[in-house]
C-alpha cells in the first residue's frame, strides 16, 4: 500500500501536538496561556492543538487529527476523502466497528467519534482502518446531533492543570469546561443496520 493513501482524518508523522501551556482561568475552566479564538469550538470548549501538515511524512493510522475529525463531523463529510457523506431516504451512511453484542438495538444512541462515509470509500476504509479490519457494520442514520467531545479532563494542581482521566463529555456537562477535546461526538438516532453486500450493490449502481 503506498504511504500516500490514508483517510482524510488520519494524522501524519509531521503532525505532532503543539507545545501549549495550560492555565487556570478565573471562571474555573482551563485555557491556554496564549490563546487564540480558533483554540475553542463554537460552544467554548478548548481543543488540543496539533500541527496541520496534511500528507507530510507518513500516515499514522492509529492516530486521528483532531481538527480534521472535527471538520468532518461538523459538516458530515466522508472520513476518507472529505467529500459529502452518502445520504438516502434511510439516512447518512456510517461505517462502524461491529459492537452489536454491546446492547439491544445497537448502535441506537451511540456516541460516535468516527465521521460518516461516502459509498466509493467504503472498501478503502475497510482495508485501511485497523478497527474496521476487526469487523465492520454499515449503518444508515436519520439523526446525528452534535452531543459533546471526547478528551482529557484536567483538575487543579500545584503548578498547572493536570490530566486525571479521558472520556466522553456532553456539552451540557459542567465538567466540559475543564476538558481538552480531541474529537467531536455525534449521537446516532434512527439507525438501520445495512448488510455490507447491499452497500456494495449501491456503490456499483452509483458508478
Amino acid at each position: 500500500m503506498p504511504d500516500s493513501i490514508a483517510p482524510y482524518i488520519t494524522a501524519w508523522s509531521a503532525e505532532q501536538d503543539l507545545q501549549c501551556t495550560l492555565v487556570e482561568r478565573p471562571d474555573h475552566s482551563i485555557g491556554y496561556a496564549t490563546e487564540l479564538l480558533s483554540d475553542r469550538d463554537q460552544r467554548g470548549v478548548l481543543w488540543r492543538q496539533t500541527a496541520s501538515r496534511h500528507r507530510v511524512g507518513r500516515p499514522e493510522f492509529a492516530r486521528v487529527h483532531p481538527l480534521r475529525q472535527r471538520r468532518a463531523m461538523e459538516l458530515l463529510l466522508c472520513q476518507v476523502c472529505s467529500g459529502p457523506a452518502d445520504r438516502n431516504d434511510d439516512g447518512v451512511l456510517w461505517l462502524q466497528r461491529d459492537h452489536r453484542d454491546d446492547w439491544p438495538r445497537w448502535p441506537e444512541g451511540m456516541a460516535a467519534v468516527e465521521p460518516p462515509m461516502c459509498l466509493p470509500c467504503v472498501p478503502l476504509a475497510r482495508r485501511l482502518c485497523p478497527a474496521l479490519q476487526r469487523g465492520a457494520v454499515a449503518v444508515r442514520v436519520k439523526q446525528s446531533s452534535i452531543a459533546g467531545v471526547r478528551g482529557a479532563l484536567y483538575q487543579r494542581s500545584v503548578l498547572a492543570p493536570a490530566a486525571v482521566t479521558a472520556g466522553n463529555f456532553a456539552y451540557d456537562d459542567p465538567m466540559v469546561r475543564r476538558v481538552l477535546a480531541s474529537a467531536l461526538i455525534r449521537e446516532l438516532r434512527g439507525c438501520t443496520v445495512v448488510p455490507l453486500e447491499e452497500i456494495g450493490r449501491e456503490r456499483i449502481s452509483s458508478l
